[in-house]
């Protein structure tokens, strides 16, 4: 990312990148994940050593570098797995919850749910603020197949009430994000998004991978792998 890109992308709060990965490289990780693709979203992917080994390429390291300033450490990734049997329409919302080692009193947090055997909580700002996911897409993403929809720069808003966030957005302009096969779409947690249902026979796999600027986020805090 140029120093303008940049600038541009932490304004709006995300980029779009095209040609990351080849096609070959997203067929290859099709197939691996394919038989855990079965279902509209599998969680709990990091624990994957194909996951974990796309999720350190430097390619995304890069681009996640330059939105966190720092080196990223991913914790995170989720296959989301939209198409004609696995559809669904994704309401305008931020993104809050972080996985975390165990429970704390410390405030900010919570409340707090069990998924999968590991402790996820709502998050204050400073730590959502802390975060970059990077969005890998598989399949081309287009405006039939429930492409991902931010409102720019309304991660600039902090926490937002799930009620406020629906009247800011049936008030607001997005953008639709559409990307090719191997591109990635980069956003902070907190951006204002959405996406419609399918309308397309074509498929729309993305590997959603987030990044920390450290797993210990203070003295009570460390990020769980998920």
């Amino acid at each position: 990312m140029d120093k303008l890109q940049s600038l541009h992308s932490r304004t709006s709060g995300f980029a779009v990148f095209e040609n990351i990965f080849n096609e070959n490289e997203c067929d290859i990780l099709k197939l691996h994940l394919d038989d855990r693709s079965k279902r509209a979203g599998v969680r709990h992917l990091f624990g994957d050593a194909v996951v974990q080994s796309v999720a350190t390429d430097p390619r995304l390291l890069s681009i996640a570098r330059d939105f966190l300033d720092s080196e990223p450490v991913p914790f995170k990734a989720t296959l989301f797995d939209k198409s004609e049997s696995s559809n669904w329409l994704v309401v305008w919302h931020q993104d809050r919850v972080l996985p975390v080692r165990s429970r704390t009193s410390e405030t900010g947090w919570g409340p707090w749910t069990v998924k999968g055997g590991i402790q996820f909580a709502q998050a204050p700002f400073w730590a959502m603020n802390e975060v970059i996911a990077l969005r890998l897409h598989l399949d081309p993403s287009t405006e039939d197949n429930g492409p991902l929809k931010v409102i720019p720069g309304s991660h600039s808003l902090g926490l937002v009430d799930q009620n406020e966030v629906v009247r800011y957005a049936s008030k607001s302009s997005h953008v639709t994000c559409t990307v090719g096969k191997g591109g990635v779409i980069a956003m902070k947690p907190l951006l204002i998004h959405s996406s419609s249902k399918s309308t397309s026979p074509e498929p729309r796999r993305v590997l959603h991978i987030e990044y920390a600027t450290r797993l210990r986020l203070s003295e009570t805090i460390q990020l769980a792998l998920s």
